[in-house]
């Protein structure tokens, strides 16, 4: 099996989809005031949104159990 092969369903999907919205909402919310916060969950909110997309999650690729 590949590293990047999908391994979460279609809830993790959404949850994935969901937190990495909020991120960034809160990356743009933060540009204002803290740069290198809104860095930080900035690139935050686009791993959450590829982990969706890609239906991979980088815990259960490194062999770590997560409930969705």
């Amino acid at each position: 099996m590949s590293f990047f092969s999908p391994n979460i369903g279609s809830a993790g999907r959404v949850f994935r989809a969901i937190s990495g919205i909020i991120l960034l909402g809160a990356a743009v919310v933060m540009a204002w005031h803290i740069w290198w916060l809104a860095v930080i969950l900035g690139i935050s909110g686009c791993f959450g949104l590829f982990e969706a997309f890609r239906g991979w999650c980088f815990l259960r690729a490194c062999g770590i159990k997560t409930k969705l």
